[in-house]
């Protein structure tokens, strides 16, 4: 799982990527962090990915600064054996063209433009990977956080502590959309799913009838948690009635709407109880995190040249 901050660097990065100069060739060691050298090289690439997510230009010594932490959490990290796999780091790196709707080849291009190669992004990756996975085995019992805590916090908040979450039962209905499609074929298409959902008004009628229906496939149920959702889909599915369908989106295989057939509340999924603690949870990982990387740089071996 890629930790969030690097989520968020890379959605600031795909909307700032611009053209840039050729990557440069490795230039001289800068400095040497525990036995691992840093370059010039590093150094720029590094720069790039920073003003590309801030749209601010850091100090060098920042830059440094960064290239360093990088190194030491990585070989503190095997000092405690511990060592993320290329297979992890080409995994998550895959992941972040996929959820940006990019090939491989579509990624490494858009890196080009803005003159970073991939291998900085997966030597960032492998840094946060290594420091997330060693923060929460070292600390795991710290970063828990219990019932009381949340009902306590939630109090604190003004919020009610009885807050109901709900498991929604969802069968995809999709209207396959033939690749490479023109506008008028879309259309029509979009036409014929808005029509279904005008006369979709009860699952078990419904569902027999989009079966029946010409290049619709209507697939296994899924159950979702309301506090798995994203805000907007979750308020969207509150106020749906039960046995309708949601609005088509379009997707790589057609157009998707989802069949909304149970509701059920569900006291221990409550969203506001899920959120604060993924945030009380992250507000320990980082104080851990910090207290942790200044101990390591208390003891780090840096050279300058």
């Amino acid at each position: 799982m890629i930790p969030s901050p690097l989520r968020c660097w890379l959605a600031a990065f795909l909307c700032a990527a611009a053209v840039a100069a050729p990557v440069p060739a490795r230039a001289q060691v800068v400095v040497v962090a525990n036995g691992s050298p840093i370059t010039n090289f590093d150094i720029e690439q590094r720069e790039k990915l920073i003003v590309s997510s801030t749209h601010k230009k850091p100090t060098r010594q920042a830059v440094v600064q960064e290239l360093i932490d990088d190194r030491l959490k990585i070989a503190k990290a095997k000092g405690y054996g511990l060592e993320v796999s290329d297979e992890d780091v080409n995994k998550a790196f895959t992941g972040m063209a996929s959820r940006q709707h990019l090939t491989l080849k579509q990624f490494a291009e858009l890196l080009a433009r803005a003159g970073i190669a991939p291998e900085t992004i997966k030597a960032k990756i492998r840094a946060e990977l290594t420091w997330n996975e060693m923060i929460r085995g070292k600390y795991s019992a710290s970063l828990q956080v219990s019932e009381a805590e949340i009902a306590k916090a939630l109090q604190t908040k003004n919020e009610q502590t009885t807050s109901v979450g709900y498991i929604y039962t969802l069968y995809p209905v999709m209207f396959v959309v033939p690749a490479g499609s023109d506008e008028a074929v879309l259309n029509a298409k979009r036409r014929e799913a808005e029509n279904l959902r005008g006369r979709f008004t009860d699952c078990k009628e419904g569902l027999r009838l989009s079966r029946s229906l010409r290049d619709v496939a209507v697939r296994e149920p899924v159950n979702r948690s309301s506090s798995d959702l994203p805000e907007q889909l979750r308020d969207l599915l509150d106020k749906m009635e039960l046995g309708h369908l949601t609005n088509p989106e379009m997707t790589a295989q057609g157009l998707q709407m989802f069949a909304v057939c149970d509701k059920k509340a569900t006291k221990s999924d409550s969203p506001a109880e899920k959120e604060l603690r993924a945030k009380m949870v992250n507000d320990r990982f980082e104080r851990e995190s910090q207290k942790f990387l200044e101990e390591i740089r208390k003891s780090a071996m840096i050279e300058y040249k």
